[in-house]
């Protein structure tokens, strides 16, 4: 990650001042393998239902993927994407979010960084208009809140979009949060609600008997757990220990992404800009992310001059402005994907294994959701219908490394 010193973050709120490394402690109900967005999420509804719970991270909470991640909320936008049960499962996530957030601001006292802001997905030119003409009929064939905008109409929601614009379709439920605020909030709240929770506690393995009775760590140390949920992202395919048929295949998708800001403050853009793969996104206060590639890397975070240029200049042919702001931060995150790139939510295969992986473009999407779904496994409830298509054992005739 690449930022300017001169430019400090005015989301970073102090992740890692409001979480502490606990005392060893030897037993927990709950081992929760990772320390994002979704982990902590899982761990403070864990602890809302009277579990003890320890989150352990590998480097230092809420500072991986969660933390490069832009934070859309847009399941009508990237419809083309998925297929129904996952469109069914991210169209729920955004609705779970107003109360959500309203629930973390109160167990919290921060603010998450929740922005109502809506989506539009613009034409620069004629065949990026027919194309967006085709995404229009699916949409409104999976019956999705969109309108369709002439490139006047959209002009005037937005007047920074460049005057060739050819065309736009609004979707007007796709909102945004800003991940970093909203993991400084959840990591609050699971301070508040006595999560444990240990930065530098690299997960070895899962230690079974017949059933899951805690993890390793690296350093040989050992924590008791009778239920381990494994939400340890792209990273989550190296925990040794499990069977072959109880392995979730996880591989990392590289996404390189930009922060900049407005010396003039906000008001250049105020919805999410889509323009084919890539976005740009306000957070409200002159701050804007623009993203992100889509690459087959493997493990390699590294930040490329060509990525950053073409990013750059997409955002900037559709709005101008773009080329004034001041780059603040360069960085590249991993993706945790699955061979169905669906995520995998659920109890696995080893009685008290819990599995919340392989969200891939919907991670911050999904976190209230697989929260819940996840907290009530933990707890003997049985998973809800809209989890179905999502139950970790559909991979279990899946070789490890296909």
């Amino acid at each position: 990650m690449v930022r300017r010193p001169s430019e400090p973050d005015p989301a970073n709120t102090g992740v890692g001042s409001i979480y502490f490394l606990s005392e060893s402690s030897s037993t927990s109900d709950v081992a929760v393998v990772g320390g994002g967005a979704i982990g902590l999420a899982i761990a403070w509804r864990a602890a809302q239902r009277g579990l003890r719970v320890t989150v352990l991270e590998r480097d230092e909470p809420a500072e991986g993927t969660s933390r490069v991640a832009a934070g859309m909320l847009a399941p009508i936008a990237e419809a083309r994407f998925t297929e129904r049960p996952l469109l069914r499962l991210n169209l729920a996530g955004v609705k779970a979010y107003p109360r959500f957030v309203d629930e973390l601001r109160d167990a919290s006292e921060m603010d998450p960084g929740y922005l109502r802001c809506g989506t539009l997905l613009a034409a620069r030119d004629r065949d990026d208009a027919e194309e967006l003409e085709r995404e229009l009929h699916v949409r409104l064939d999976l019956g999705l809140a969109v309108r369709r905008l002439r490139a006047s109409e959209a002009r005037r929601l937005e007047p920074a979009l460049t005057p060739s614009l050819r065309l736009a379709l609004e979707a007007a439920e796709d909102h945004v949060v800003d991940p970093r605020r909203l993991t400084a909030a959840l990591g609050e709240a699971c301070r508040r609600a006595g999560v444990r929770v240990r930065a530098g506690a690299e997960v070895a393995a899962v230690e079974i008997s017949g059933h899951v009775e805690g993890v390793r760590l690296t350093d040989g140390a050992v924590l008791r757990a009778e239920r381990v949920v494994i939400a340890a992202g792209a990273w989550s395919g190296q925990i040794g220990g499990l069977p072959p048929k109880a392995r979730v295949p996880i591989h990392p998708v590289k996404g390189q992404i930009l922060r900049l800001h407005d010396p003039s403050g906000p008001g250049l853009i105020q919805h999410v800009i889509r323009m084919g793969g890539s976005y740009v996104v306000p957070r409200g206060d002159g701050r804007y992310v623009i993203g992100a590639t889509m690459e087959e890397r493997g493990f390699d975070t590294a930040v490329t001059a060509g990525a950053v240029f073409e990013l750059l200049r997409d955002a900037a042919e559709l709005i101008p402005g773009v080329s004034e702001l001041v780059i603040d931060e360069l960085s590249a995150g991993l993706r945790p994907a699955t061979p169905d790139n669906a995520p995998a939510i659920g109890a696995g295969a080893v009685p008290g294994l819990v599995w919340a992986v392989g969200h891939n473009r919907n991670g911050i999407l999904l976190t209230p959701i697989t929260a819940d779904i996840v907290a009530g496994t933990l707890i003997g409830e049985p998973s809800p219908e809209l989890a179905v298509p999502f139950v970790p054992e559909r991979f279990a005739a899946i070789p490890v490394g296909a």
